[in-house]
């Protein structure tokens, strides 16, 4: 009998699952923090998110260049 449990291979198996719960937090990580920076707050322009906004219909055309002349672009 070896006494290992898991025919010797135990160790190897706990390394394999920390291995993995490793990789799968950090890919959390990057999946959670695409398009935002340290803190919490959005990478995008200003004037990115305006365009957004109008290209989704959110705004009007004239609400569009009202926004566009208030920020300042």
């Amino acid at each position: 009998m070896m006494g290992y449990g898991m025919y010797g291979y135990g160790g190897i198996m706990w390394l394999i699952v920390i291995a993995l719960a490793i990789v799968a937090i950090y890919i959390f990580v990057r999946l959670a923090g695409k398009g935002r920076a340290v803190g919490g707050v959005t990478t995008e322009t200003p004037l990115e998110i305006l365009k957004k906004r109008y290209a989704r219909g959110e705004i009007s055309r004239e609400q569009f260049e009202e926004m566009k002349k208030d920020i300042g672009t």
